[in-house]
């Protein structure tokens, strides 16, 4: 799922620019080819990898990833969420391949163990070919985060066929600090991380039971798919789905819901705090992003400057600083949350 428009990463971010796009961990990388990384050669082909994005970006995704097929990057006309997102690459999966086995990731995360994680994957693909479930993948939670919706898990019986995968008991809300608090003093409690694993008949029939609405749209789309008419009927269609996340519209309503435990270093990268706690910091406790930074006198500042300019910072304690086209961004960490009112 690349359709994402956050700019929170401003100034390096933009509603034209998105973060999935843009190297944000230094690595020569974007985040959404950082993904399909993950996934090629390990979990599936190149040609089996598809790609649901806005129709503005198609020439940036396919810039990024000249390998993955035309006809596997699906244009949305408009913002949808989640949910018919997943529909729309759902029926188009299995108008190719009527038994796939799928994964649903977000294009803009971090996973920081990559052996566990495909290890995690395989064992969950191997769970739903086999069963009519659907998994998702439960975050062991490291902090009292008020960011991230929380899954919570009987632990108490483990599934028959897999002893990692466990039936979930609810899904929570982002919870106020004290909720969050107590969520991670139990151990049956998992971060959400969005990321889905299922047969594709399983979804799709989820849908028909549980979103009869929006199955009814994709089943009249369906025989335009893969055809020259496909675009022109999305775009006519397409914005008559509600506008709802999968786990409202499927998540909380299925039975067959499962969750694999599991802790491979995951983030959402949703702020510059996040991307602070994932690089690597010096003593003083600074992480530096470019070819050309220098920090004198200045402790837990995150700096992101990866032009040509060097960047020499001194005196500073609990900073953002970055360096982005022309655009110089200084602020306070803890007032990380009114950027976007500085660019508006």
């Amino acid at each position: 799922m690349a359709g994402g428009i956050g700019s929170r990463f401003w100034p390096m971010s933009s509603v034209d620019m998105p973060k999935q796009f843009l190297d944000i961990l230094g690595t020569g990388r974007s985040l959404l080819q950082m993904t399909v990384d993950r996934f090629v050669g390990v979990i599936c082909p190149i040609e089996n990898i598809w790609i649901v994005t806005s129709e503005k970006f198609l020439t940036i995704v396919q810039q990024q990833l000249p390998d993955v097929p035309r006809r596997n990057i699906l244009l949305e006309p408009c913002r949808r969420n989640t949910a018919p997102c997943i529909a729309y690459v759902s029926w188009s999966i299995k108008a190719q391949n009527p038994n796939a086995n799928v994964v649903v990731a977000a294009s803009d995360h971090f996973i920081g163990n990559v052996d566990n994680f495909c290890k995690a994957i395989s064992s969950c693909l191997q769970f739903t070919s086999e069963t009519d479930s659907i998994v998702t993948l439960g975050i062991k939670p490291s902090f009292p985060s008020t960011g991230y919706g929380y899954i919570e898990a009987d632990l108490s019986y483990p599934s028959a066929t897999n002893p990692n995968i466990f039936r979930v008991d609810s899904f929570k809300e982002k919870p106020e600090l004290e909720v969050a608090k107590q969520y991670i003093k139990e151990n049956y409690f998992f971060w959400n991380s969005g990321i889905f694993i299922w047969n594709i008949n399983t979804i799709i029939s989820a849908f028909r039971v549980y979103q009869p609405e929006m199955a009814s749209i994709f089943e009249e789309l369906a025989p335009y798919l893969g055809t020259d008419k496909e675009q022109e009927m999305v775009n006519e269609k397409f914005p008559l789905c509600e506008n709802i996340s999968v786990d409202y519209a499927i998540m909380e309503k299925a039975d067959e819901i499962f969750v694999f435990p599991a802790d491979f270093g995951w983030s959402d990268l949703g702020s510059y705090s996040s991307l602070l706690a994932l690089l690597p910091r010096d003593d003083h406790g600074n992480a530096c992003v470019g070819k050309d930074v220098r920090l004198f006198d200045s402790n837990n500042c995150i700096v992101h400057a990866t032009g040509e300019k060097q960047v020499v910072v001194q005196g500073l304690d609990g900073y953002i600083v970055v360096e982005h086209d022309g655009v110089l961004l200084i602020c306070k960490l803890e007032e990380e949350q009114r950027i976007k009112l500085f660019h508006d």
